[in-house]
């Protein structure tokens, strides 16, 4: 991990926007030549790697070769193909369309080796009719995303186009991706996502956030404390589906063939356990990190900024409040976001979106490239650029492919209990994500560990995604398992859920290596933590540092800790977070030491 990301955390949340957010780019000028170097030498790097699509301005004659795996698929001409050219043609879009779990892309007018030919208005007609037909054979459907001119080898203006193919879905299979949500308190995250989700503008005065709170003090005080869940449909044809025209969340899911799941974070310094909390166990594919236009980069926004890139989670930015300021603070607060992203620390090259255009190049890139962050300026009141966002939802694409996906689900099953409800006449109901594996409802499998060390035998009842019923639970999706007369206080966040043939780990010490962000003073042993892995959440000693005595801010060690109260079940090599009060750091587990007993207790 690179050290310089810790001039993200800093200490706290005290700092000012303007003279310190140029930070180490800006005091001197071999530190600001070297951040200009990094940037270059980033940006012709993402310019490599930027996949098989176009950039944003000055159309390239020709786009990377076609590769054989992905959901990208390259199409000179379709017009009028024979029978059996038409199945080869419909059986490759089901492979296309596997590839990206449920969304392709097709470039129409390109050839295999990436050069743009384009085609006359009659023969691109002619394509697009054959596409429509091709989906239609398969059960998916079809929507132009962009069409452009190219200049090729002859007088009359040619046509390219790319379309967005994406699978009906059968048996509730929609496509779901997971967004958490960060920025600083009062910087528009909650009223942001009522107007994505309800489909009505705010009043100005927060009356489009009020359906997402979960208590009576975030109502009156307008903060969110606690972790909310919102979402956000997409039809197989790139239309919006959410509460403006469905009245409850399996009326939502059963004209979606896209969910976008949004996690709500505590902005708040005094929740940032809870935030850390959804950021380390709810497994996001994306943040959001919303920033305020009036205000700019203040109070926790680098500290979340810092949170996700330590978590290795692709951000992307939305300025919010642009209706309530001038173009030119809109535009400082854009600028002072580019300065921070393109420090040494952060070396990610910004991407501000202004037109449909941008809108599609900046999800496809920013799937292929971790370097690119996309940045929105918008405004939930007047509803400015809001469409923007739209689209970059709808066309972003997931994180793992499918044979990532089948590779997971070959494993035995592990479920993460994240919450712990108990439902009138359901009895105890546990919220969290699948790692791993397949969860039927009937199936018999072990929670644990308890304080002792010991899993205990349960039956899996029902599960219910995004508030509807669903029969089979496959790896990365979130649910929640209804019980039966399991007792709720044998459970606890933490815990984890898995078949009976898995041997799992347990333990009370383990070890990682660690960078330490931030300290005010020395790092040494005895020194108590918070520790973050995963779902685990619970306080830590330092037993002993590897060949050091102290540490200090930026130096690295390996350190043995011992939990506190109970012991948790750890996995080497999973990402970690510690905090106690301005101490942070952040490291991956080694080493675990685990009881000398495994004991199953019916």
């Amino acid at each position: 991990m690179d050290p310089r990301v810790s001039e993200l955390f800093g200490a706290g949340s005290a700092f000012k926007a303007g003279s310190q957010g140029g930070g180490s780019g800006s005091n001197n000028g071999a530190a600001g030549a070297l951040s200009k170097k990094a940037i270059c030498k980033n940006a012709k790097k993402a310019k490599n790697r930027s996949g098989r699509h176009p950039k944003l301005s000055n159309n390239p004659p020709y786009l990377p070769p076609e590769i054989e795996e992905g959901n990208v698929e390259y199409k000179l001409k379709l017009v009028n193909p024979t029978q059996y050219r038409f199945e080869h043609l419909a059986t490759q879009m089901k492979w296309r369309l596997q590839e990206g779990r449920g969304e392709a892309i097709y470039q129409i007018g390109v050839e295999d080796n990436g050069l743009l030919v384009g085609l006359s208005e009659a023969d691109m007609r002619a394509s697009l009719r054959t596409l429509r037909r091709m989906a239609e054979k398969v059960g998916a459907d079809i929507t132009v995303l962009r069409e452009r001119e190219v200049e090729y080898d002859s007088d009359e203006m040619r046509k390219i186009a790319e379309v967005l193919v994406r699978k009906v879905p059968d048996d509730q299979q929609f496509l779901d991706l997971r967004v958490a949500v960060l920025g600083n308190v009062d910087s528009g995250k909650s009223t942001l996502l009522g107007v994505l989700t309800q489909g009505e503008l705010d009043n100005g005065r927060g009356r489009a956030r009020l359906n997402l709170f979960r208590h009576l003090h975030e109502i009156q005080t307008g903060r969110t404390s606690s972790i909310s869940f919102e979402i956000l449909g997409f039809d197989s044809k790139g239309e919006v589906v959410n509460y403006s025209e469905s009245r409850t969340a399996e009326e939502i899911c059963e004209s979606a063939s896209k969910m976008i799941t949004f996690i709500d974070l505590a902005g708040h310094h005094k929740y940032l356990k809870t935030t850390i909390f959804g950021l380390t166990s709810y497994c996001p594919d994306f943040a959001m990190l919303v920033v305020s236009a009036n205000t700019g980069i203040v109070g926790t926004t680098r500290e979340h900024l810092g949170l996700a890139m330590a978590l290795k989670v692709p951000i992307f930015i939305v300025v919010s409040k642009v209706d309530l300021c001038t173009k030119a603070t809109v535009e400082r607060t854009v600028r002072q976001l580019e300065r921070i992203l393109k420090q040494p620390g952060c070396n990610k090259v910004p991407l501000v979106v202004s037109s449909t255009d941008d809108a599609v190049t900046a999800a496809q890139q920013f799937a292929q490239s971790p370097s690119i962050t996309p940045i929105f300026t918008l405004s939930s009141v007047s509803g400015e650029n809001l469409e923007l966002l739209k689209v970059f939802f709808n066309i972003l694409p997931p994180l793992s492919n499918s044979k990532e996906q089948e590779e997971l689900m070959q494993q035995l099953t592990e479920f993460q209990v994240d919450e712990i409800y108990t439902v009138p006449d359901v009895g105890t109901v546990v919220g969290g994500t699948l790692y791993s594996g397949i969860c039927r409802e009937g199936e018999q499998l072990v929670v644990g560990p308890t304080d002792e060390g010991q899993f205990r035998e349960l039956t899996v009842c029902s599960i219910q995604r995004n508030r509807s019923g669903c029969r089979v639970l496959r790896a990365g999706q979130a649910a929640t398992l209804a019980l039966g007369d399991f007792d709720r206080s044998l459970l606890r966040k933490g815990m984890v859920m898995v078949s009976p043939e898995m041997n799992p780990t347990i333990c009370w010490m383990f070890e990682a290596e660690i960078v330490l962000l931030f300290h005010a003073k020395t790092f040494h042993k005895g020194f108590q933590v918070t520790v973050h892995v995963g779902n685990v959440r619970q306080t830590a000693t330092v037993e002993a540092l590897q060949g050091k005595e102290e540490l200090r801010t930026g130096e690295k060690a390996v350190v043995r800790f011992k939990f506190i109260k109970h012991p948790e079940y750890l996995k080497v090599g999973a990402k970690l977070l510690f905090r106690h009060g301005v101490t942070k750091g952040i490291g991956q587990v080694t080493k675990l030491q685990p009881l000398s007993q495994y004991q199953h207790h019916s």
